[in-house]
């Protein structure tokens, strides 16, 4: 059981703020610690479920630039996809979304390979805007999104943004279009088995801008472990407690946390 690549709980409760940090250009695709675990299967599904996880409006020149971005130092590939995107992201665990701005101003999501997404659907979220690309957070701040759309606005070619989201699942799945079956899993887990069962979900999600486009591009990386792994010391315990207890109620909400509640209650209970 590895030690896993990234424990943003240490940071502190899980927030809405955007939390968009600046990282150099060459770690936009960070080195792939999920690539063994993850890549085989999310070639598959590629190919055998290819309208669930992928959808482009784009002209092929724009998704040939975000495949270049992505792929700039692996050597020449020859695998045969359908479209340049496919073809990237074939070859790294990340999923990749291409983002347009409109002439209304609101980004859009254009295009996307994505094989693991965090409880929602590819084909309801394509073309939508940023604020439509996830369900209305409760108690959010309605400036949000504008502050969000804002900063990509000013992001310049050249410059990545990092940020990480996590969350705790029942079982290891990453192709999650729906969280109703880890839900159904952790209702029928019994406290004993809790750590058996309860994994860490992280996504580390990167941002920057084209420069012949302009258009966005997302890297959406995702790490799933075991919690026991992640809590594998007290200081760990102590800080994910600490994050658990202290994230608004109403974000935990959202999350779909009060479906773990009982079960992460017991794996601290185990470890204490």
């Amino acid at each position: 059981m590895r030690d896993p690549p990234y424990l943003p709980f240490l940071d502190g409760p899980a927030s809405l703020a955007p939390g968009l940090k600046p990282i150099p250009p060459e770690s936009l695709i960070a080195p792939d610690t999920e690539a063994e675990a993850w890549l085989p299967e999310k070639r598959q599904i590629m190919r055998e479920r290819r309208a669930d996880v992928f959808v482009s409006s784009l002209p092929e020149a724009e998704l040939l630039e975000a495949a270049a971005r992505v792929t700039c130092h692996f050597p020449p590939s020859e695998e045969d996809w359908p479209t340049p995107l496919e073809a990237a992201a074939a070859r790294v665990s990340d999923d990749l979304c291409l983002l347009q701005r409109g002439a209304d101003g609101l980004w859009r999501l254009e295009a996307a390979s994505l094989v693991a997404p965090t409880f929602w659907r590819l084909s309801e979220k394509a073309g939508q805007p940023l604020g439509g690309l996830h369900d209305p957070v409760p108690e959010a701040n309605p400036g949000l999104v504008s502050r969000i759309a804002r900063m990509f606005d000013a992001l310049r070619p050249g410059q990545v943004l990092e940020r990480f989201n996590w969350t705790v699942q029942a079982g290891p799945d990453r192709f999650t279009p729906s969280a109703a079956p880890l839900k159904a899993l952790a209702a029928a887990t019994a406290e004993a088995d809790a750590l058996d069962v309860l994994h860490l979900r992280v996504e580390r999600q990167t941002v920057s801008k084209l420069p012949a486009s302009g258009l966005l591009l997302f890297t959406i990386r995702i790490a799933v472990d075991p919690l026991r792994a992640a809590l594998s010391t007290p200081g760990r315990v102590k800080a994910f407690q600490a994050a658990w207890d202290g994230t608004d109620p109403g974000l935990a909400e959202y999350k779909g946390w009060p479906a773990y509640e009982r079960l992460v209650r017991a794996a601290l209970g185990h470890l204490s």
